[in-house]
């Protein structure tokens, strides 16, 4: 790990430097050549702690050296830290040089001789340690590995949801769980670790046949620490969907027995390690009461466990290892995916002899194809084979040499933020933005700004990629607008319980150098966890009312969170952490403003969080805060934010969501340069953006941008970068046509044409309005066109449009548009014809007052329409149209049309068509309802004509559309819902 902050460290000591040049201050005279001197010296030494760190896995003196480097490392990132913080008090005072300039002379001398005494004292360790470095005969590499160069980026992730060689165990742990018997039983699965224990597990627990036998099925991890109160509490919230907040065990258990009571019930108790009877009986006696056929499952490496838990002989389940060909089979299916049948057989005899050494471990055959999915040749998967790793005595665990082995094929960066996982509880469900942003105010992305969250999360692909996480919950993200933002991405993650131990053992006996605290409040574990990952998270139970505590042994720190702690203050000690990087304050509410000017003096803070805190105020000294990079202040009460805070140069993302009460920007936004994310959904009290935004031409993020108090469009002109959502709320009052000109004008001089990242545009007219009688309504219509967007736009939404017409590019074919939402178009008589649309999948239309009549031109069917092999909506799977009560007419198509189209798709892909509140239509059209083949519910809720025409299910008019679907399913009563 000692690589990442030497890194650090080099970078910061030029950067340290150019800053005091800047300032025209030197508070280093005398060592500024033995600090240039260190700094290359580190340098060099970068070269040889790859190696290094491969032979201290053997050799416990390599080890104790990699552990003195890091520690001297971290000191003089320290002294690093004071020095930047006299440069900035330096510049701040300048100013009152004259009425002062004694005192500031004195100070200066002072802060020298401080800071130039720490470092000789910190380049005397370091020398000895650079001396020491020729002992070991490290061998050299050529320049700091880089993943960033890697090839490893370019592959995507594989699903490994097949389990190999299971099947036998599968099927016999089910028919034991669905098995009738009158009384609790306790069955439990052993095995050493990475033997498949949990796989098995949730096989069976998610099995059709087990899910339909249970009432109720609870899954819960337990870990090393068995605690009764939370076994229990955790069952309550299971069975009812919250939490039980009582920490006393008689009430917990009272509640549990109510939810279990007559209830049958499958608990799993996955990975028990407690061999304390006594703490386990309390429950058990509890989940007796269930219901008949009631099953706990446990899973555990400890035989005497599974006894002690109360499973008979006949009750446990000794998981047994792989055979040899199953090992080859699934280490074929990882290592080789993709590859031909040719190019297998060239493995296979080799495959086969790294498959045995896995000793039957599915969890090691999963790690080394994962690591051999990268090797391209022979001679690279048998230097896999003859490894000294295999060699390693002293493991702690049994997969470590597997583990070793793919954990040595990282870089330097990759390793430190594996190992850097470890941190956190087993079995926590881990955020990948969040842990990215950890790893940057750690150093673990280097110490610059910029691409940071892109280089953060090419190293978590990379780690996910070599089977190092699992567990994947995938979604939508439009931070990283750099790569394909439109696919999924990995949003959170867990780690097997295995790699957790292993990232563990990483870091075990870092910082045991670093003298003992003589704090009585902090436990050695707490102490020890912040010296080996310089981070804190503090967890604090709502009953409970100590603040956190910091002791002299927390000086190090450089992540602190005290998220959701109910303090009613920020703790005085934080003051003097003045190391941090990162701060987490969100969920507390704050009494007293002040409190933030003393966070204020944390010069080094690079991300800071306090949203949902019901801050009324943001105090101006926030501008001392000049390497911040991340500022969340979502969910509070502020009017407006200082001016001040446009002083925070290296700023990237700034969040205001959901600030209610926020009706003004800072005028010098002009200065944010780097600003690259302004999140200010839920801000409609905002009614003035300073001219300012418009020279922000790295901003990728911008929810939404209000039009009005003199807000032009045309400020986005420059913000070609813009991605993801943006909305525009347009509230213009034009009273003559030159208003009008201008108002065209300034939409046609936004280009969002030119704006291809932009995935979701949302255009609101709410307030818009003619004062005009010389103006006409046409002008609408002018506005919208001028507002056209790229055609790479993915989902569109209009409301208060008062145009009669919609321009021609809504209905572009070229448009990858999926999803369109139209509402409050007062002025619409007729529907534009989106039939056209090629990947139109979600159409919403509601609240258009004046529409009477949809034809046959809204599929795309006009009287010079020739036959197309696309159809009419082919993409189409929802459609909804609601409150439009003069609707009184949808044409169906003719019976020549209906035979000349012939297998022309129309609607082929509707699956759900929803007419609500539409009271003056009268009949749908059948012939055209016949085409939708894949039609699964029709929602009719509202529109009391169609009603009474359709509600009877066994009456001809339904028959007439339900007769070519038998799968078609009608609501009436306002239900939504789509069947499987």
């Amino acid at each position: 790990m000692a690589d990442a902050i030497v890194s650090v460290v080099v970078e910061r000591i030029a950067a340290t430097l150019k800053e005091q040049m800047r300032n025209g201050v030197n508070l280093v005279s005398g060592v500024e050549s033995e600090i240039l001197k260190l700094s290359d010296d580190l340098n060099t030494l970068r070269h040889v702690l790859h190696d290094a760190e491969k032979k201290g896995y053997k050799d416990i003196i390599v080890k104790k050296w990699l552990t003195r480097l890091e520690e001297t490392a971290y000191e003089m990132d320290d002294v690093l830290d004071v020095w930047n913080i006299a440069i900035l008090e330096h510049s701040k005072h300048k100013v009152h040089s004259y009425i002062v300039s004694s005192y500031l002379y004195f100070m200066k001398v002072v802060v020298r001789r401080e800071i130039a005494s720490k470092i000789e004292q910190v380049k005397a360790r370091f020398d000895i340690i650079l001396e020491e470095k020729d002992r070991y005969g490290f061998a050299v590499a050529s320049q700091p590995s880089d993943p960033s160069h890697s090839e490893v980026q370019s592959t995507s992730l594989i699903e490994l949801d097949e389990v190999c060689g299971r099947d036998l165990e599968r099927e016999n742990l089910v028919r034991k769980l669905v098995g009738e018997e009158l009384g609790l039983q306790v069955v439990s699965i052993v095995g050493v670790g990475g033997l498949g224990k949990t796989t098995l597990a949730k096989l069976a627990y998610n099995d059709s046949r087990v899910k339909n036998c249970f009432e109720l099925r609870i899954w819960i991890c337990v870990s090393n620490s068995f605690d009764e109160v939370g076994i229990a509490s955790a069952i309550i919230e299971g069975a009812r969907g919250r939490k039980a907040y009582p920490n006393q065990l008689e009430l917990v258990l009272d509640r549990l027995k109510e939810v279990v009571s007559r209830r049958k019930f499958l608990i799993i108790l996955d990975d028990v390690w407690t061999k304390d009877g006594t703490m386990w009986e309390p429950v058990k006696i509890c989940l007796r009461i269930g219901g008949a056929g009631s099953k706990v499952l446990v899973t555990t490496r400890n035989e005497g466990v599974a006894s002690i838990m109360g499973g008979f002989e006949n009750e446990i389940r000794r998981l047994g290892h792989l055979s040899h060909e199953e090992c080859w089979l699934l280490l074929r299916r990882i290592a080789l995916c993709g590859n031909d049948e040719k190019e297998r057989e060239k493995f296979e005899k080799i495959g086969k002899e790294i498959a045995n050494k896995c000793k039957g471990l599915p969890l090691a055959v999963k790690i080394l194809g994962g690591l051999l999915r990268f090797k391209n040749t022979v001679e690279e998967w048998e230097s896999v084979l003859n490894s000294e790793i295999w060699e390693l005595e002293e493991a702690e665990v049994e997969l470590f040499p597997y583990l070793l082995l793919s954990y040595n094929e990282l870089s330097p960066a990759l390793k430190r933020c594996f190992s850097y996982c470890g941190v956190f509880p087993k079995d926590t469900r881990i955020d990948v933005e969040k842990l990215i942003t950890e790893w940057m105010a750690l150093g673990y992305l280097g110490s610059k700004a910029g691409d940071w969250e892109v280089r953060g999360r090419e190293y978590f692909d990379i780690l996910a990629a070599r089977c190092l996480f699992q567990n994947f919950d995938k979604g939508y993200s439009f931070q990283d607008l750099d790569k394909d933002y439109s696919c999924e991405h990995i949003k959170s993650f867990k780690m097997h319980d295995m790699l957790h131990d292993f990232a563990r053992f990483l870091r075990k006996n870092v910082g045991s150098r670093i003298k003992r605290t003589t704090c009585r409040e902090c436990g050695p574990v707490l102490v020890s966890q912040v010296r080996v990952y310089h981070s804190l998270f503090h967890r604090k139970h709502p009953l409970l009312d100590a603040d956190p505590h910091f002791c002299d042994g927390f000086t190090s720190l450089r992540l602190l969170s005290l998220r959701d702690c109910c303090l009613r203050g920020i703790p005085k000690q934080v003051e003097k952490l003045i190391h941090l990087r990162s701060l987490d304050l969100g969920c507390n509410k704050f009494l007293d403003e002040r409190d933030l000017k003393g966070i204020c003096k944390l010069y080094n803070l690079r991300f800071l969080w306090l949203d949902g805190c019901r801050l009324k105020e943001i105090p101006s000294e926030i501008r001392d805060l000049i390497h911040m990079i991340h500022l969340d202040l979502s969910n509070n009460e502020f009017v407006e934010l200082p001016d001040s805070l446009c002083d925070m140069l290296e700023l990237e993302s700034l969040n205001v969501y959901n600030c209610i009460s926020l009706v003004r920007l800072p005028q010098g936004m002009h200065r944010l340069v780097n600003l690259r994310h302004l999140c200010n959904f839920g801000t409609d009290r905002l009614e003035q953006y300073p001219q300012g935004v418009a020279e922000l031409t790295r901003l990728v993020t911008l929810k939404q941008f209000h039009v009005q108090d003199g807000s032009k469009l045309g400020w986005l002109k420059k913000l070609n970068r813009l991605g993801g959502q943006v909305e525009l709320r347009i509230v213009a009052s034009i009273g003559d046509s030159k208003e009008a000109m201008a108002a065209v004008e300034d939409a046609r001089e936004a280009e969002l044409g030119k704006k291809t990242r932009i995935q979701d545009l949302g255009i609101n007219f709410c307030g818009s309005r003619i004062d005009g009688e010389e103006v006409n309504e046409s002008v609408w219509v002018d506005i919208l066109d001028a507002l056209e967007p790229h055609p790479n736009t993915q989902k569109l939404s209009m409301c208060y449009y008062d145009g009669s017409l919609l321009p021609r590019w809504i209905v572009s074919p070229l448009n990858q548009v999926m999803s369109i939402r139209l509402s409050r178009c007062p002025s619409l008589l007729w529907l534009p014809p989106l039939g056209k649309l090629p990947l139109l999948e979600n159409l919403e239309i509601s609240k258009f007052f004046k529409l009477e009549f949809v034809g046959r031109e809204f599929l795309g069917i006009t009287t010079t329409t020739t036959t197309t092999r696309s159809g009419f909506f082919p993409k189409l799977k929802k459609l909804m149209i609601w409150q439009c009560p003069k609707w009184k007419e949808w044409e169906d198509i003719t019976v020549e049309e209906d035979e000349d189209f012939g297998d022309v798709p129309i609607m082929p892909c509707l699956r759900k068509l929803e007419i609500l509140g539409c009271s003056g239509l009268a009949e749908l059209p059948v012939r055209l309802l016949k085409k939708a083949a894949s039609l699964k519910v029709m929602n009719i809720w509202g529109s009391m004509q169609l009603l009474q025409l359709y509600g009877d299910e066994n009456g001809q008019p339904w028959k007439s559309i339900s007769s070519h679907n038998p799968h078609l399913h009608l609501l009436k009563d306002g239900t939504h819902y789509l069947p499987d």
